[in-house]
């Protein structure tokens, strides 16, 4: 039997991923058993009792390979080995085997776009000449010019600045992202094939699935002439497949491939697509001969909107049926601004009312000014909604205790390399990635298990009231009411339908599951009545201190229910 295999601590079910809660670590910052000052895999196992008690099914996990964190680990150096700085491979199997014990699944992270410049392949490729086998697996093309030495096209990568970096020899090899993120040539049978065998690797030692990096971005056609980038319009958008390295048919192959090798394992392992793509694109991901699901992120870009989420919700779930796939919901993750803040940010839906483009103003201490009340009420409230949907919920390390974004990060301190790249236009991810808080008096509020109060980014004096031990002794704090909230959804999981219930407001989204379970939320900043049939009914759930009082719900709240 494989390395802490799941087979013998609970049912193989093959269809787990449908429905279920997961609750991605960014290990750097989840916490430090060493003193270090950087998360590892021996803090996550400490903490195995704290994701029991909070009710997820499964753990996504962001890197955790050797790396040198240009880009948080997402530069990945060795594919099958785990970063010194974070712990061994049998600090992974005693991770393994401990979520195991405790019936949660584990999601790693795959980055198969790029890797690191500090590769084993990489190094032989700038060791090569042109040509080699060595400079095949990367993509390596002539530079231009009566001395090529101008970039093969004026693209721009996803953190600024060319996509294409010289080699010295005339030559540059292209990088979407960070420099020191080379892209690998997928048009290759070495790199596919050894993909698989990482693939395998890691589901050998139990990991009962993958969270597939930039899915959207591996396979690539740079045959001329090349479009200039204005040509190739926004870098977040993808044509019908014919775009140069963006949403090509020939990920339809590569994953077809993965997915063979999935089902060699019983139950078969699973995938998501982090592929922003149109939605009409997202079925080639989503397919169960492809990854079998993929991330949606309609939310992520939504403002706290009845309208808005009601249409989310309505295409997606037609998205579903149509690919037998399940829904993802998604609030917050490690790459955007946390949503307890995104909400208590002023409404614009103009240019500069960009989350992002707020988040800079935020940091730099002139408006919008943040409603830090307003946000965590509307968070709390959406994340019920949320929980409420068929389909999984993905939830990002501290947004059970209501952490909103760290804005007010020295620029003397800060890592992303999307800070650095684009200078006064973006203030980077660093905000959400922030140590996390479990004790309120101790150093670095706990997060640093050995007392040395070290941690990797500077964490705001008001971490203290939102600590895991402060809300463990409050029936009333966030952390309670996720504990709650993942208890109870475990009741909805008897089927994967919904059906819309006649509100009577705009402003009042109202839905049923099987079961009896009766979600309302009402996204207005005053009380709304309750449709008659819901009025007198006792709620299950609140996601505020709010209750249905008088026939009517609370402003920005939501409420569960149940049919007697």
């Amino acid at each position: 039997m494989s390395i802490g295999s799941p087979l013998d601590v609970r049912e193989p079910a093959a269809d787990w991923w449908r429905q279920a809660a997961i609750y991605q670590i960014y290990p750097r910052s989840f916490a430090d058993s060493n003193g270090d000052g950087i998360g590892d895999l021996r803090g996550i196992i400490g903490k195995i009792p704290y994701l029991v008690a909070l009710g997820i099914d499964a753990v996504w996990l962001s890197p955790f390979y050797p790396s040198a964190l240009a880009d948080g680990g997402y530069d990945v150096d060795d594919y099958r080995d785990v970063d010194p700085r974070l712990g061994t491979l049998q600090d992974f199997d005693e991770l393994v085997a401990g979520l195991h014990a405790a019936n949660i699944r584990l999601i790693v992270d795959i980055v198969p776009n790029h890797s690191s410049d500090r590769h084993d392949w990489f190094r032989e490729a700038l060791g090569s000449p042109r040509g080699s086998a060595a400079r095949d697996r990367y993509i390596f093309r002539d530079g231009v010019g009566p001395l090529k030495s101008e970039p093969p096209t004026d693209w721009v990568s996803m953190f600024g600045g060319s996509t294409w970096e010289p080699v010295g020899d005339g030559q540059f090899y292209f990088h979407l992202f960070a420099r020191e993120q080379p892209d690998l040539n997928w048009a290759n049978n070495e790199v596919r094939a050894d993909f698989l065998e990482t693939l395998r690797f890691w589901s050998d030692r139990g990991v009962d699935g993958f969270r597939v990096d930039v899915a959207h971005g591996l396979a690539k056609d740079f045959t001329e002439p090349l479009p200039t980038f204005e040509q190739l319009g926004s870098a977040r958008t993808t044509a019908e497949g014919n775009h140069p390295y963006w949403d090509r048919e020939e990920l339809t192959e590569i994953y077809a491939e993965w997915r063979a090798v999935f089902n060699e394992y019983n139950p078969p392992r699973i995938a998501v697509a982090e592929a922003w793509v149109e939605p009409h694109r997202r079925h080639r991901y989503a397919a169960p001969t492809s990854l079998g699901q993929a991330f949606n992120f309609d939310l992520l870009r939504a403002n706290f909107d009845a309208a808005e989420f009601r249409e989310i919700v309505t295409r997606n779930d037609v998205f579903a049926k149509e690919t037998g796939s399940s829904n993802t919901w998604v609030l917050d993750n490690h790459d955007v601004v946390r949503h307890a803040t995104r909400y208590g940010l002023p409404k614009d839906d103009s240019e500069e009312g960009d989350e992002l483009v707020q988040a800079w103003l935020l940091s730099r201490g002139v408006e919008p000014v943040e409603d830090h009340q307003a946000g965590l009420r509307r968070a709390k409230a959406a994340t019920l909604f949320v929980l409420g949907l068929p389909g999984s919920a993905y939830l990002y390390q501290g947004e059970e205790l209501g952490l909103r974004e760290v804005a007010d990060i020295p620029d003397s301190q800060r890592q992303d390399p999307a800070f650095f790249r684009n200078p006064g236009v973006d203030a980077g991810r660093d905000g959400c990635r922030v140590p996390l808080p479990w004790v309120a008096d101790a150093p670095a509020f706990g997060f640093d298990a050995t007392g040395s109060g070290r941690a990797h980014l500077p964490q705001p004096s008001w971490f203290r009231d939102y600590s895991v031990d402060v809300q463990e002794s409050d029936d009333a704090s966030t952390l309670a009411l996720y504990r709650v909230a993942l208890e109870l959804r475990r009741a909805l999981r008897s089927g994967e339908m919904l059906t819309w219930l006649d509100a009577g407001s705009d402003d009042l989204l109202i839905f049923e599951r099987p079961g009896g379970w009766i979600v309302a939320t009402n996204f207005a900043e005053r009380p709304q009545a309750l449709p008659e049939a819901l009025v007198g009914m006792v709620a299950v759930l609140s996601s505020d201190s709010g209750r249905a009082r008088d026939g009517a719900i609370d402003a920005e709240t939501t409420l569960w229910f149940r049919r007697e």
